[in-house]
C-alpha cells in the first residue's frame, strides 16, 4: 500500500494510453464494519467491470487490468489495517492503493485520467496536521483531519529514522517502540519519568532531535505539526527545529499514555484557528478583487489557468462533477452536458494542475464556494 505525497500524485497525473480506473470506498479500522470492505470493493469492481465492457474492451483484458484489485478480496492481512477510506487506481500498467484517513463514499469513475478530487483534503486547507509525539525513548508521529487520526509506521515510512532513533536514543536501554499500542496487551514502551536533563543528556537529547527534524522537515511540507511531550522537551525540540509550520503550543505530559484519540482531541483545538483563518482570508482576498480579471468561476478559464500555474487560490465544490476535455496545446476546455468519450472531469483537473503548481486549493460544499459556482479561482497574475 502506497503513501499519497504530492510527487506521488504528479507521478498519476499523466495521460495513459487506455482507461483509468479510480475507485473510493469507506472502510473501518475494528470491529464486525471490517468485514464489509471485500464486499463494497467487490461490488465497484463489478461496476468497473461493467463500464469497461460498455466501452468496447475485451473481456480478457478487463479482467486482466482489474486483477490486481480482485486479488485484494482474497487477503485477510489487507483489510485488518484499514483506516477510513480506501482509494485504488489501475490501468493496464498501474496499479496503486492507499489507505487514508477520510471516509470516502462509494464512487467508480473511469476516464483517461485518475480521479483525484476525493484525495483533495490531503492536498487541500481543509485541516490535515500532524502530531510529533516525543518522549525520551520513542517517537510517534500522527497524521490527523479534521475528523480522523492515523498513525504513521514510522519504521516503514522512515526507515532510516527508525533505524537511526533505535541507536541514538538518550536512554538506550530503553526500548524504542513505533507503531500503535497492541490491542492485546496494552504494551508500549516503558515510561520514562523525565527531570530536567543534565548537560550531558541535553546534548544527547539535542542530537536525537535534530536526526528526527533532518527526516521529517523534508516530508511534512505546507501541514502544520504540534508536538507532545513533557514541557521540558519542547524547547530543545524547538532549538534544532527547521521545519516552519510548527504550531506554537503543544501537548504537555507523557505522550507514551495517550491513544491517538486523545492526542487528536488535544490537538486538534490548537490548529483548528490556523485553518479556519487561512480559508477565511482566502475568501476575503477573493472578495477584494472580483471583477478585476484576477478572479474567475469559469470552470474553462480556471482549468487553463491551472495549467500554466496562474492559479494561487481554489475554491472547489465536493461532490460536483463538471465533465469535458481540454487541450493543452490550444489551452480550450470544452464542458459537456453528460460525459463523452475521453471526458475528465474539469474541476478534478483544475484542482490537481493548481496543486502541482504550488496553489492553495479549499474543497468546500458548494454553499462554501465564493459565487456559489462550482469553482471560484484567484490568479497569481
Amino acid at each position: 500500500m502506497d503513501r499519497i505525497t504530492t510527487d506521488e500524485l504528479k507521478n498519476l497525473f499523466v495521460r495513459y494510453r487506455g482507461w483509468c480506473v479510480s475507485l473510493f470506498m469507506p472502510t473501518h479500522r475494528a470491529g464486525r464494519e471490517r468485514e464489509q470492505g471485500p464486499i463494497r470493493l467487490k461490488n465497484l469492481l463489478r461496476q468497473a467491470e461493467e463500464s469497461l465492457l460498455a466501452k468496447g474492451l475485451r473481456p480478457r483484458d478487463v479482467k486482466e487490468m482489474l486483477k490486481p484489485a480482485q486479488d485484494l478480496l482474497d487477503e485477510p492481512p489487507f483489510w485488518q489495517y484499514q483506516s477510513d477510506g480506501l482509494a485504488v487506481f489501475c490501468t493496464p500498467e498501474t496499479f496503486r492503493t492507499y489507505r487514508l484517513p477520510l471516509p470516502f463514499e462509494e464512487l467508480v469513475v473511469i476516464s483517461n485520467h485518475f480521479h483525484f478530487k476525493p484525495l483533495l483534503p490531503f492536498f487541500a486547507g481543509d485541516g490535515r496536521f500532524y502530531i510529533l509525539a516525543l518522549s525520551r525513548n520513542q517517537v510517534r508521529l500522527l497524521e490527523g483531519t479534521r475528523d480522523t487520526v492515523d498513525e504513521v509506521d514510522i519504521k516503514s515510512v522512515f526507515p532510516a529514522l527508525a533505524e537511526a532513533l533505535h541507536y541514538e536514543a538518550p536512554e538506550r536501554q530503553l526500548q524504542f517502540h513505533t507503531g500503535t499500542t497492541s490491542a492485546k496487551t496494552g504494551d508500549r514502551a516503558a515510561v520514562y519519568h523525565g527531570h530536567d536533563p543534565s548537560d550531558e543528556d541535553k546534548a544527547k537529547i539535542l542530537r536525537w532531535f535534530r536526526k528526527i527534524d533532518d527526516e521529517l522537515s523534508g516530508v511534512l511540507t505546507d501541514r502544520p505539526v504540534v508536538l507532545a511531550g513533557v514541557e521540558y522537551l519542547f524547547p530543545l525540540y524547538k532549538e534544532v527545529n527547521s521545519y516552519p509550520h510548527l504550531v506554537g503550543d503543544g501537548i504537555t505530559g507523557n505522550p507514551e499514555k495517550l491513544r491517538p484519540e486523545e492526542l487528536h482531541a488535544q490537538a486538534w483545538p490548537l490548529v483548528q484557528p490556523i485553518f479556519i483563518k487561512a480559508q477565511e482570508e482566502a475568501a476575503v482576498q477573493y472578495g477584494k478583487i472580483v471583477g478585476t480579471g484576477l478572479t474567475t468561476t469559469s470552470v474553462e478559464e480556471a482549468v487553463s489557468a491551472a495549467h500554466l500555474g496562474r492559479v494561487g487560490i481554489l475554491f472547489v465544490a465536493t461532490g460536483v462533477q463538471v465533465w469535458g476535455n481540454f487541450d493543452p496545446e490550444t489551452l480550450s476546455a470544452h464542458i459537456h452536458e453528460t460525459p463523452e468519450p475521453g471526458d475528465v472531469d474539469l474541476l478534478n483537473l483544475a484542482a490537481v494542475q493548481s496543486i502541482l503548481h504550488g496553489g492553495k486549493v479549499y474543497a468546500v460544499s458548494p454553499e462554501e464556494v465564493p459565487d456559489r459556482g462550482s469553482l471560484a479561482a484567484v490568479f497569481r497574475y
